[in-house]
This record gives C-alpha cells, sequence and structure tokens, in this order.
C-alpha cells in the first residue's frame, strides 16, 4: 500500500490525524496506543463538509489545561520510554527532532532545553505519534506528498505577532518544494510540516498506483482561499507492472536544463562542464546543431534536482555565452547503484555495483581509478577495464550487503 498527500491546502497535525481517521483508523484504536505514551486528553470526531465535500474533523479536548509545554528532552523520553512500536517511535522522535532543531536556532537555545510552547502541548504531541500510527495501522509502505502551499499574512503567538509562514515552519521545510496560494492566514503549520517532511518520500506528482481509498481531514480556519480548508490523502496499490515494480528500478523527478549557444570557445565550454559536475548537476552534455543564419552551434542539455535548478540557470547564464534558458520538469528511471570494493590484478579497486531488473548484478570500473592504473601500469585503457572486468566475473554478488563492502575473489 502507498499513499499519496495532497496538500492542495496546506497541512496541519490535526488535518493529517482526521484524513487518516476518515481513511478508516479507528479513533479506539488511537487512545489506546495513545495512552502507553501519555493521559489527560480526549479524542473527538465530527464529520464536517465543506464545499460539499465530507471530511473528518478532529478534536484534541485537552482535559490537563494547567500542563505546562514540554521540552524537547522531555517529549524524547516520553517516546522512548513507551511501548509503541519501532517504526513509529523512530518517526515520532525524528519528526520532534526536526522542530526542535528550528526551534532552537531561532531562539538561540541548546536544543535539549528548548520549549515548544504551541507545538509542545498535548495536541500536538497526539497529532505527531498519532500520525504515524495511522501509517503503521494501514499498513503504509510509502508516502508520496504534493509540493507544499504556503500562505501569507501574520499569526499572534506566545512571542507576539510573527508573519506566515512561521520562522520555525520555513526552517523544517528547508529542501522542500513549496508554491505560492491564495490563502491570507497559516495553512502550514510546524507540526503539519515536520509530519509530512517526515513521512514523505519525494514531493511532486502523484505517482501511478490503483486507487483504494480516500480520506479527507478538516482544517479549523477560514483561510481565505477559493479552496476549501482539507487534506486528501489518497491509497492504493502501486501498479503491477513487472517492468518497474522491482524495486532496484528507481523513479525520481528531474529537471532538464537546455541552451544554445554559436559563439563559445571550445575551452570555455570544458570548464563551463567542470562547473555544472561541481554544483550538483546530475548530467551534462553537448549536442552538435545547425542554427539561424546556417550557423554551427552546440545545444547544452543538463539535468539536475529541483533544489539545485535555480543554481545551476545562474551557472549558465554566467559562465556561457547564452541569454536565454528553458527547463521542464521530467520523469527518470534509473537501475540501483553502489560503490564497492573487489580484488583485481590491480589490487582492491573500487567499482560501480550494478544491480540490472532482474536482479543480476554487474560491475563497471571507475573511470578515474582506470585511468590512474593505465598511467601507472604504462598500459591503454581498454586493456584496463578488460582486466577489470575480468577479475570482477569472478566474484559473487550474493555477498554483496550494503555499499563499500569488500569483495573477495573466489578462488
Amino acid at each position: 500500500m502507498i499513499a499519496y498527500v495532497d496538500m492542495f491546502s496546506g497541512i496541519s497535525g490535526d488535518m493529517t490525524l482526521g484524513a487518516f481517521i476518515d481513511l478508516g483508523v479507528p479513533v479506539e484504536f488511537l487512545k489506546e496506543k495513545l495512552s502507553l505514551v501519555l493521559t489527560g486528553f480526549q479524542l473527538k470526531t465530527t464529520l464536517v463538509y465543506k464545499n460539499h465535500l465530507k471530511a473528518t474533523d478532529l478534536v484534541v479536548d485537552v482535559i490537563d489545561q494547567g500542563r505546562p509545554s514540554r521540552n524537547y528532552k522531555e517529549i524524547k523520553a516520553l517516546i522512548k520510554n513507551s511501548s509503541l512500536p519501532d517504526y513509529v517511535k523512530r518517526n515520532s522522535l525524528a519528526a520532534f527532532k526536526k522542530i526542535a532543531q528550528a526551534e532552537s536556532h531561532i531562539h538561540g537555545q541548546d536544543i535539549e532545553i528548548v520549549h515548544f510552547h504551541e507545538i509542545g502541548g498535548i495536541d500536538s504531541i497526539v497529532d505527531i505519534i498519532g500520525s504515524f500510527l495511522c501509517v503503521d495501522y494501514l499498513g503504509i509502505k510509502k508516502v508520496y506528498a504534493s509540493s507544499i502551499p504556503m500562505g501569507s499574512g501574520s499569526v499572534t503567538c506566545s512571542h507576539g505577532k510573527i508573519p506566515v509562514p512561521v520562522p520555525a515552519t520555513v526552517a523544517i521545510l528547508k529542501d522542500i518544494p513549496v508554491r505560492e496560494s491564495d490563502a491570507t492566514t497559516e495553512i502550514v503549520t510546524p507540526t503539519g510540516a515536520a509530519i509530512i517532511s517526515t513521512l514523505a518520500s519525494s514531493f511532486g506528482h502523484m505517482p501511478e498506483m490503483i486507487m483504494k481509498k480516500v480520506g479527507y481531514g478538516s482544517g479549523k480556519k477560514e483561510t481565505g482561499s477559493r479552496l476549501p480548508n482539507l487534506l486528501r490523502i489518497m491509497l492504493g496499490d502501486p501498479l503491477a507492472d513487472e517492468k518497474y515494480h522491482n524495486t532496484v528500478v528507481q523513479k525520481q523527478v528531474i529537471h532538464v536544463v537546455k541552451t544554445n549557444v554559436d559563439d563559445m570557445s571550445p575551452e570555455i565550454l570544458g570548464f563551463l562542464m567542470e562547473t555544472l559536475f561541481e554544483n550538483k548537476a546530475l548530467d551534462v552534455c553537448y549536442v552538435p546543431i545547425q542554427m539561424k543564419k546556417n550557423r554551427p552551434g552546440i545545444q547544452i542539455e543538463i539535468i539536475c534536482s529541483k533544489h539545485d535548478l535555480d543554481n545551476i540557470v545562474h551557472i549558465l547564464l554566467t559562465q556561457s555565452t547564452s541569454i536565454g534558458v528553458r527547463h521542464h520538469e521530467c520523469d527518470r528511471c534509473f537501475l540501483l547503484r553502489e560503490k564497492a570494493f573487489i580484488e583485481t590484478s590491480f589490487g582492491k579497486l573500487q567499482v560501480k555495483k550494478i544491480t540490472n531488473p532482474d536482479n543480476s548484478i554487474r560491475f563497471v570500473p571507475e573511470y578515474d581509478v582506470a585511468k590512474t592504473i593505465a598511467r601507472e601500469k604504462n598500459m591503454p585503457l581498454k586493456d584496463v577495464y578488460t582486466q577489470i572486468l575480468i577479475d570482477a566475473s569472478f566474484h559473487d554478488p550474493l555477498h554483496l550487503t550494503g555499499t563499500d563492502v569488500e569483495y573477495k575473489t573466489l578462488k
């Protein structure tokens, strides 16, 4: 089972828990499991309709209103000393660590003693731990998510009035795709940001799946948006396409960047390629083309991650003669590859270990390693490659257990 979290109106802890309950997680199950961690609360759910969409509105009714907010050290002990499932413990600790690091940096306090204020109360602890309990209950193996819409305006907290998105949310969502929205208030809370940044393996388009269930969790605010204040979570089975069902075939959303030039020196093109790779370009290629006025030119094509797109575009416009670039989002599939060491005729060498779609293993020599040997041994590079491949064929791929593993030639 996989899940897609569609944050068309943002995300908060109660919206997330409400959507999971709407998907079929029993409230009594949550009460029982959460009682292993803390007491002093009740869970109340109501069916609501927003823009004619039925959703579950969850309220965490805190009985002990006088209990002060906990600090990170107290919350860690609370979770670690509980009898929660390991998956729930691990992810709950990871989510709270994100919040603690954000608050620690913002307020200049030691991470262990920083108080969480609004997000250190019982309701937020219930939302975070409860969300991971729901994932475990529903048997969700992988979570995907949309990019995250951000609100605007300001909110009032214990420190006074602060801008939206609030600083803690901004810090937690570092390196995660966000977008603007027409909401005029906070629609992504630190709790919601911590939950989804811990849960989701990727952000972007909905994955291909066979839809099984849809759940809606209701937010409390009027956001000023044209969209209802709801969170939608879709459950389904990944497509049973054997070609891509095998986990060794990886999928990734990338960006393709292109530009055409007809007035660049080959030396500068060489420097440009080196600079792009140094700045996390995944691949760079130059293609001969015929441009306007019958000029021979070069098409520069780069693939990169979304996080690195702006920097790659800046380098291209700075280091080349291009006055404009084009880019688009693209899906790519690639084989699982790892670093490994094998014994060869030239000693122990680093190689790439690649897992084929049928789970067979092949080894590929590293160019820089082979080049060094070719120069040291005064051998043709092609002969070094061939010898490494021959030596690699004697290795038993079943001995591989992970990256940086040493292989012994089977005699």
